[in-house]
């Protein structure tokens, strides 16, 4: 099916939400466990003692779960104190915390302690800049100094009306919630649900589907029921495969059939091309290790430049690390979801 499509819809008893584009599985995003504290999350704390050697400190969260804060310079141990979920915990570990906030909507986000009005640089009509940053100074008039505000690329072609109560929500969201500050550790705003997530983040698409029955009109189901096996097929019979580890991510390329001698070097660019996306639906990062086909080394050159290129595109937190004596190539990714396999085991 060609163009874009979201279908908003249940999975296995859980709201879900998929992006398909060309038919093909872009993103997907389902509701987590209830005892899965997820990114976005604002909670308010209590700050405990820093740990000598971690560089940070614990805090203490609702539901006796714990917290763990790098920037704890200026903060008296035993205050309460705003913080938001910036990652998934490892099991057994605590949970990633910043002081930093951010309240997202469609159209604007809302930065405390990171003052400054600014619009999205994908926005260049030099008009509509100056009708947004008209919109972000009215509708920001009064508000406290520290107060920072972003109007984000779904600005453009909106409606004045909808960006301008988009903003006014954000901000009297964003002054209660600053001013709530006192008391037991508490949860106080949750992250988005699939399917406001989707409405939130994702391009405006050329079909919306969320009508039920909406994954089985549109082949999601059968794209994630692949993603649940570790091998993905590539052009001209290669296939990479993909297999979690407790200490890394390790994937597999192999040729397949072809036998030629650029074989080795398609089947990875192949392989390069599509990881971020199977990276991102399948849930998967922290450390990930490529045993790419064989290819001659003097090739490494355009591993790296498809690798940059891939990965830069995708926009998620990625370090290439480089390669390792034995010819593997290790990268760096952000845990920003928990792995789909185990979220729906």
């Amino acid at each position: 099916m060609k163009g874009s499509t979201i279908a908003l819809d249940q999975f296995r008893g859980r709201e879900a939400a998929a992006h398909m584009v060309d038919g093909v599985l872009e993103e997907f995003l389902i509701a987590l466990p209830d005892h899965v504290i997820a990114p976005e999350t604002i909670l308010r704390g209590k700050l405990g003692r820093p740990v000598k050697g971690l560089g940070g400190a614990f805090v203490d969260l609702p539901g006796g779960e714990s917290g763990f804060l790098r920037q704890t310079k200026g903060l008296r141990p035993g205050a309460p104190l705003l913080v938001q979920v910036t990652g998934l915990a490892e099991p057994g570990k605590a949970v990633p915390l910043s002081t930093r906030l951010t309240l997202k909507s469609r159209y604007a986000i809302l930065t405390p302690g990171a003052p400054g009005l600014n619009v999205s640089r994908s926005i260049r009509d030099e008009d509509t800049r100056a009708t947004l940053d008209r919109l972000a100074r009215a509708g920001m008039a009064g508000a406290d100094e520290g107060l920072g505000l972003i109007l984000r690329s779904a600005c453009e072609g909106a409606e004045e009306d909808a960006i301008t109560q988009d903003i006014a929500q954000l901000r009297d969201l964003a002054e209660r919630m600053l001013a709530d500050l006192t008391g037991a550790p508490e949860r106080l705003l949750d992250a988005p649900a699939p399917h406001l997530a989707a409405w939130r983040d994702w391009p405006t698409p050329d079909t919306l589907d969320d009508a039920p029955g909406s994954f089985a009109r549109h082949n999601v189901a059968d794209a994630i029921d692949a993603l649940l096996r570790p091998v993905c097929p590539l052009p001209r019979g290669a296939h990479m495969v993909i297999e979690p580890t407790r200490a890394l991510v390790a994937v597999d390329v192999n040729t397949g059939p072809d036998t030629t001698p650029a074989a080795g070097l398609k089947a990875n660019i192949a392989c390069i091309r599509d990881l971020p996306r199977q990276l991102r639906l399948r849930g998967l990062g922290g450390q990930i290790v490529l045993d790419l086909a064989p290819f001659p080394k003097k090739d490494r050159q355009i591993i790296e430049q498809s690798l940059q290129a891939a990965f830069r595109r995708d926009g998620r937190d990625t370090v290439l690390a480089g390669w390792t004596p034995l010819g593997h190539f290790e990268l760096t990714r952000k845990r920003d979801r928990p792995p789909l396999h185990q979220v729906l085991a």
